[in-house]
């Protein structure tokens, strides 16, 4: 069975960093391309980062610069570093797996919570 597991939310200051893992079992992990995604209260889920089988990178306008993702093959773990934390960056973020066969097929975890506030 497919499962990935969110960890590293929290409560932090604006200005502050975070860095968010996830662990992935069930699957060949190194042919799947990983990301994050994040939902806030009252908005609709939106990708923040992805990170191809091949190590390509992509980020939202909104966490450019200030967010990286990365993934680690041997431990089958994808994380995502955030600083320079805003009080728009406050959501539920989700690791997602996803695959191409023929169509798109995705797995998600169930959520971290973050929350930037002083």
């Amino acid at each position: 069975q497919v499962q990935l597991v969110e960890s590293g939310g929290g409560l932090v200051q604006p200005g502050g960093s975070l860095r968010l893992s996830c662990a992935a079992s069930g699957i060949i992990f190194s042919g799947y391309t990983m990301g994050w995604y994040r939902q806030a209260p009252g908005k609709q889920r939106e990708l923040v980062a992805t990170i191809t089988a091949g190590d390509r990178t992509n980020y939202a306008d909104s966490v450019k610069g200030r967010f990286t993702i990365s993934r680690d093959n041997t431990r089958s773990t994808v994380s995502l570093q955030m600083n320079s934390l805003k009080p728009a960056d406050t959501a539920v973020y989700y690791c997602n797996a996803q695959i191409q066969f023929g169509t798109t097929m995705h797995y998600w975890g169930q959520g971290t919570q973050v929350t930037v506030s002083s």
